[in-house]
């Protein structure tokens, strides 16, 4: 693809590295861009420089946040006792999207995986097993993909606490094995948050 303006190159070459995004999307975009009046441009750059300096992760439960604390933890009407364990930022927002589940989070910020070099001290495993040590949660739900690593990750938790007086639960298979969170429609992810089943049936199964 030919430029003539090394600028515009440089603008399509970063914008193709997100993902889903090609050069000549990339192309279409920058063009966009440069159509719009120079204030909104202007805004957008503004706006995705402010989020990468000034964005945080919640101290306690490693969501996105604004401050020390997400506004999902600060929420007096939220069942401290309960906490679903999550993949990562975007299945916190999936199962929010379905009004269901009125407990709090603990993002992991991945899952086990030995071949891609994953282990378990990479994850923000060791904050939730202190969180359980403390005594306050009364009941985990695993909400982890349906994959082989999904599933190992919340076997290496369950082994964690489960010396402690805590119920363990994972959300019910009305989701597809091989399936992430974020692709699930609402309906179905929100029964499957409501009919979650005790993890030690899950390893029968």
């Amino acid at each position: 693809m030919e430029f003539s303006s090394k600028l515009l190159e440089k603008a399509v070459n970063e914008m193709s590295q997100l993902p889903g995004i090609g050069k000549r999307t990339a192309l279409r975009l920058v063009l966009h861009l440069l159509r719009q009046p120079g204030n909104q441009t202007i805004e957008l750059a503004d706006a995705l420089r402010n989020m990468r300096s000034e964005i945080k992760f919640c101290k306690s439960c490693n969501n996105i946040s604004d401050s020390e604390l997400c506004e999902i933890c600060k929420n007096p009407h939220r069942n401290e006792e309960l906490i679903c364990v999550v993949e990562d930022i975007r299945d916190v927002m999936a199962i929010e999207n379905t009004s269901s589940f009125k407990g709090l989070y603990h993002v992991l910020g991945g899952k086990i995986s030995p071949m891609d070099g994953i282990g378990p001290n990479d994850l923000n495993i060791q904050p939730l097993v202190e969180k359980v040590k403390q005594g306050k949660v009364k009941e985990l739900i695993f909400a982890l993909g349906s994959t082989m690593e999904g599933d190992t990750t919340n076997f290496y938790i369950y082994k964690q606490i489960q010396e402690f007086d805590i119920t363990t639960s994972t959300i019910a298979r009305g989701i597809s094995v091989g399936n992430e969170l974020e692709y699930t429609d609402e309906v179905t992810l929100g029964r499957s948050i409501i009919n979650r089943i005790p993890f030690e049936v899950s390893l029968k199964s």
